[in-house]
């Protein structure tokens, strides 16, 4: 029994060993840099609900499970982001029947009579934006902003935004809004672990 486990124990370090040998770490094998900033909008009460992403990102995209729901005939969230290629769960919290559309270029569906309490599954296939609407209360709308990798975020309602994991390089950063003007791009540089700190400066 010591035997073994003494070859057991011997075989589990020259595997360590040999797995730094080459740079690998099970604690640290990837440690990405952090973006951090607000959204300073001539009018401040459109600070919120802008989407932040950056471009020329290129690598294996993550997808997180995120659900827009109706509940009171609108839906929360308003703004959503996902990359290309993932999932967003449509819900109806509703007592009432729900139909959901979208007529945009970037995603065409029509969900129809989605039951209360009834979950619908939407793939987006491409990058773009993307309108939800449903066509018995024309008052509803939510945006699906669809982008090429996982780095983008929401802004809060004060335009704060964090996006986290970034791996270390130059990126142009580039903002969309339902309220704003088209926006120029923004350069920012990413250090391994590091902060960066960013203003951008919209107009409506």
């Amino acid at each position: 029994m010591e035997t073994h486990m003494i070859k057991s124990t011997s075989r589990f370090i020259k595997t360590a060993l040999l797995m730094t040998s080459f740079g690998f770490s099970t604690s640290n094998a990837f440690c990405g840099g952090t973006i951090t900033g607000k959204i300073d909008a001539n009018i401040p009460k459109y600070n919120g609900d802008a989407v932040v992403y950056l471009l020329g990102t290129k690598g294996h995209v993550v997808c997180e499970h995120k659900t827009i729901e109706q509940q009171s005939l609108t839906f929360f969230p308003k703004v959503t982001t996902i990359p290309a290629g993932c999932s967003v769960t449509l819900k109806n919290n509703d007592a009432i029947l729900s139909t959901i559309s979208s007529f945009s270029p970037a995603k065409k569906f029509n969900v129809d009579k989605l039951e209360a309490g009834s979950t619908r599954q939407i793939t987006f296939d491409k990058p773009g934006v993307v309108h939800l609407l449903s066509k018995a209360h024309p008052e509803m709308s939510a945006w699906v902003i669809v982008t090429k990798n996982q780095y983008a975020t929401v802004t809060e309602h004060d335009g704060k935004f964090t996006i986290p994991n970034v791996p270390a390089g130059t990126y142009e950063i580039s903002v969309w809004s339902e309220k704003f003007k088209h926006q120029g791009k923004t350069t920012v540089t990413v250090a391994e672990s590091k902060t960066v700190p960013v203003i951008l400066k919209v107009a409506i």
